[in-house]
């Protein structure tokens, strides 16, 4: 069987370490049936930093079959402890592997070097949790007995897995929401397609590199199919063999990847878009907020759904507020990704950058307050830069408020009354994360309980982790994700009884 070591020095152009043009299907390494492949960008050069493999519908549907007889015909499904020495596994060849990594992880990412140890260390850590939980789950619960006329009966609830599951994760930080899918997905005994994004094929590569070094991994049960081509993706989504589908992305592709899987009564995950916004109650503390505020919105240059892209402020301290925030923004440096004090960075590709400076242009033509950013910054002449901007005056009818951007892009919208903060907090679509800042705390919470999203921040709280459950309101999504809420998505119950001897 292939190793990380081989499969990991073939190189592409530029030699980086795991970059190969390879699927993993079956348990092997190999190129796509048609031996294609597609470029990868760096987004921060605009530059070719390697080839990935192409694979194509007939590469998808070897992968599934391959998934299909690892579930069926193996013990996988049946044997925790099996589940948790692979995962286990799979944590340490990940963890050796990492410092060579991390050069290709950043190149096609474009993830600072300041940030990208939380998208990728703390994901091979997490594994661990998985591990655990895929021997500690009780799996088989008893029910109290009923009595019918003279029998006696026992009662009893299984959980089982699904099966076959088809995951597909977006470029924002591939590497840690591959992860976030495929371990529990593994731990609870289902067996797991991958379809990493088209930007950024590699961080699913990696998976299959050093899962092909474990030799209690029955073939099959991983499997990393990259791609050009969105059919190979409907491939996946519609196929008759795949049992469910979990999906990090947009909401508008989510939407599509919900109407396939829910024309077959597939089971179906989505974690899609998000406009969080932080409701600033009228004693915040001005000084500590702004520059939180305006570093979790450059954070990877805004490129994160659950990042608070509004402030809805008091009316009377929005200039205050501004001005705050601005100046947070301009100290900010322009760092080289590869600095380690980094943390903004490019966006993904030119597709993206022109969309963000597109949101910027249309929050101008409506009549948004342009107060710092919106272009390009200055001596950058490669890549996908965007300037750390901020609108004031946004009302919830500007397209700025309303859609995701996913850039360095935060708007302020000013409000008069408690009850009208709220309003303007729900008033989009989505309802993935949220916060509140300000006291008193019952005051705070209260607005908690009121916003219409899958978490919230109270006072800077600290919510997100692997055991704590993540998922959206309304158009963000379907489902949880992390946590036993997490695990048991792909779960199915049974229910079994018997007359008692």
């Amino acid at each position: 069987m292939s190793t990380v070591q081989t499969a990991t020095h073939i190189g592409g152009p530029a030699k980086l370490f795991g970059a190969e043009p390879v699927l993993y299907v079956a348990g092997e390494l190999g190129p796509a049936q048609a031996g294609g492949t597609y470029p990868v960008i760096d987004p921060s050069t605009g530059q070719v930093v390697g080839l990935a493999a192409d694979g194509q519908p007939a590469d998808m549907e070897r992968a599934i079959q391959a998934a299909r007889v690892a579930f069926d015909t193996t013990a996988w499904a049946r044997d925790p402890a099996l589940r948790r020495r692979v995962l286990l596994a799979l944590a340490d060849g990940l963890e050796k592997v990492k410092e060579e990594f991390r050069p290709t992880f950043m190149k096609e990412t474009g993830i600072p070097r300041g940030v990208h140890s939380r998208f990728y260390d703390v994901a091979i850590t997490n594994l661990a949790y998985w591990a655990d939980m895929a021997t500690s789950y009780e799996y088989e619960r008893e029910l109290s007995p009923v009595t019918l006329g003279n029998v006696e009966h026992r009662r009893y609830v299984w959980h089982e897995p699904y099966g076959v599951i088809g995951v597909i994760t977006p470029w924002n930080s591939p590497f840690q929401l591959s992860l976030m899918k495929i371990a529990p997905l593994l731990a609870a005994g289902n067996v797991v397609v991958l379809k990493p994004a088209i930007d950024t094929p590699w961080s699913g590569t990696i998976l299959g590199q050093v899962a092909a070094s474990i030799p209690e991994m029955p073939a099959g049960v991983l499997n990393v199919v990259t791609s050009a081509a969105n059919e190979v993706g409907d491939v996946l989504t519609g196929h008759p063999r795949v049992d469910g589908v979990t999906f990090t992305g947009s909401t508008a592709v989510g939407r599509h990847i919900g109407a396939r899987a829910g024309a077959a009564l597939k089971k179906v995950t989505l974690e899609l878009g998000g406009k969080s916004a932080n409701v600033l109650l009228d004693d915040v503390d001005v000084a500590a907020t702004a520059r939180a505020a305006a570093y979790a919105v450059c954070l990877h240059a805004g490129q994160g759904c659950l990042l608070i892209t509004r402030l809805v402020v008091p009316r009377h301290r929005q200039a205050e507020i501004v001005d705050a925030v601005a100046a947070a923004m301009r100290s900010f440096p322009d760092l080289d990704v590869t600095d380690p004090n980094s943390f903004i960075g490019p966006l993904i590709n030119q597709r993206q950058h022109e969309r963000v400076l597109g949101y910027i242009q249309s929050g101008i033509d409506e009549g948004a307050t342009l107060v710092t950013g919106g272009g390009v910054p200055a001596g950058r002449t490669q890549g996908y830069f965007v300037e750390p901007t901020l609108f004031s005056d946004v009302t919830a009818d500007m397209t700025i408020a309303k859609e995701e951007i996913f850039g360095p892009v935060l708007a302020v919208q000013p409000y008069d009354t408690l009850d009208e903060a709220v309003a303007i907090a729900n008033s989009t679509e989505y309802g993935l994360s949220s916060a509140v800042t300000g006291g008193p705390a019952e005051v705070a919470l209260d607005v908690a309980h009121r916003l219409q999203a899958g978490s919230c921040a109270v006072n800077g709280g600290a919510w997100f982790g692997v055991d704590t459950p993540f998922g959206g309101y309304k158009q963000s999504g379907l489902g949880r994700e992390n946590g036993i809420w997490g695990f048991e998505e792909y779960l199915q119950v049974k229910t079994i009884a018997r007359p008692t001897s």
